[in-house]
């Protein structure tokens, strides 16, 4: 998945919820109407685990109402930060050809079987695994988990297909190269990650030439192993017809050779950097803060989403009205934890006008030392515990979306129970805690900062210390 993709998804885990526009100001309810309700947790649907004798790990989450439809999540543990230290990428071309045909359905038979089910599928590659989401109806889920196990377990990588993936691949690379988004992010990446593997998940014109069908079979062994993987089935199917179907696709399965080590934890220490890319020509900065941050499960985490809220989560955040509705500098100015099963990190961004970028730097650290110095309101608190509930609540209310969650925190490392968990301990969250917060997060001594422009904006970078041309 693309790392600016990913920040984005990491965005509204802690982020705000509609209406953000009631961040702004204490809203005022219309004379005669009630006061807003309490907030409510998400209730953790009931569901059934099952862990097959080969190792694989079933969830089954059965409803009696609802659409008649099922959803199907696998996740599997290894992501991009799992390539090959030459091969950045591998994951990603492996993912975009998993539905491109295998052992016993060419490319064309699994579209126009899904198509048969009235049904998608599709496979997406992520910092610490991969995961494969199907859906139909109902009625259709033997067929439906049948070709959700073939696409998974044995992909063809036949040479055309690998040929034609690697070919929109690199063109997807040269366009996002010349894009600054993609600079800074992957400028930021190795200043966060330093020489760990999540610095680099930025495949390259090298790593593409060097991908074949071999790398591309050995990659999908080390990862696609039942003891290293979790199958969700969510929907109006019973538990235990459930189980039976997932035994009957995926009980054969066996790992192949060794799997794959878990990553080593990232290094919290890593030295605060200044950092200017050179963009010739370019109208705009793009200008990023971050720090290395924590892993999933850790004790801040609450607490970091309420304070990422107020900071700089949504469109009323205090970045967002200071650097675009009061000072004009930008469309928008954001900031996110982004949370790994071996690390993470605090950051921000927006990109500015050429002229306001050495102000813009300026009023990101003046936002940041507010938090630090300054005690957050009882009224702003209550509005962004309300606003990280309500998106929260807002995200998970579909089934696909549910299942999606618990295979994703099951990645992290999460228990199943943490779906339920959020909001409830979201609101306990106190004023004393956003500002330790950002005391560890926002202080603008510890947080690096990348700068990608045009070099006639360096001058105003000076104030704010000595710029490296690249990351150490």
């Amino acid at each position: 998945m693309n790392r600016i993709v990913s920040r984005l998804i990491a965005v509204a885990v802690v982020a705000s919820c509609p209406p953000l526009a009631a961040i702004a100001a204490t809203p005022v309810n219309p004379e005669g109407l009630p006061p807003f309700a309490a907030d409510k947790p998400l209730p953790v649907p009931a569901f059934e685990k099952k862990t097959l004798a080969n190792g694989l790990v079933v969830w089954v989450l059965p409803r009696q109402g609802g659409n008649p439809r099922v959803d199907l999540v696998l996740a599997v543990r290894g992501g991009d930060g799992a390539d090959e230290a030459r091969l950045p990428g591998l994951q990603n071309l492996m993912a975009r050809l998993l539905d491109e045909g295998t052992k016993t359905r060419t490319a064309a038979q699994v579209a126009e079987e899904l198509q048969g089910l009235g049904g998608s599928l599709r496979a997406g590659a992520g910092a610490d695994g991969i995961t494969v989401s199907a859906s139909a109806l109902a009625s259709h889920a033997p067929a439906l988990v049948a070709l959700l196990a073939d696409v998974a377990r044995q992909p063809a990588f036949a040479a055309k297909e690998v040929t034609l993936a690697k070919a929109n691949a690199l063109q997807e690379l040269k366009a996002a190269e010349a894009e600054p988004d993609y600079q800074a992010a992957r400028a930021l990446d190795r200043v966060l990650y330093g020489d760990h593997a999540y610095a680099r998940m930025h495949a390259t014109e090298a790593s593409l030439a060097s991908m074949d069908r071999d790398a591309l079979v050995a990659a999908h062994a080390s990862r696609f192993r039942p003891d290293r993987s979790l199958l969700v089935i969510a929907g109006r199917l019973d538990a235990k017809a459930a189980f039976a179907l997932a035994d009957t696709s995926f009980g054969s399965w066996k790992g192949q050779g060794e799997a794959l080590p878990d990553l080593p934890r990232t290094l919290p220490d890593r030295p605060v950097q200044r950092v200017f890319v050179e963009r010739a020509g370019s109208v705009q900065s793009a200008i990023r803060f971050g720090q290395p941050g924590f892993a999933a499960g850790d004790k801040d985490e609450f607490a970091a989403a309420i304070a990422n809220t107020i900071t700089g989560g949504g469109f009323a955040s205090r970045l967002f009205d200071s650097l675009r509705e009061d000072k004009g500098y930008t469309y928008g100015a954001y900031s996110a934890f982004t949370i790994l099963r071996a690390g993470g990190a605090f950051t921000a961004e927006a990109d500015v006008r050429n002229e306001v970028t050495g102000a813009a730097v300026g009023e990101f650290q003046i936002q940041f030392r507010k938090l630090v110095e300054e005690p957050v309101g009882a009224d702003e608190l209550e509005r962004a515990k309300r606003a990280t509930a309500g998106r929260y609540l807002f995200r998970n209310q579909l089934q696909g979306a549910v299942a999606g969650s618990l295979a994703n925190n099951w990645l992290l490392g999460r228990s199943p129970e943490y779906l339920g968990e959020f909001v409830p301990k979201a609101r306990e969250v106190t004023a004393e805690q956003v500002q330790a917060i950002a005391k560890r997060w926002f202080d603008p001594k510890k947080l690096s900062i990348i700068v990608v422009g045009d070099k006639a904006v360096a001058p105003q970078l000076e104030p704010y210390g000595e710029f490296a041309t690249k990351p150490k």
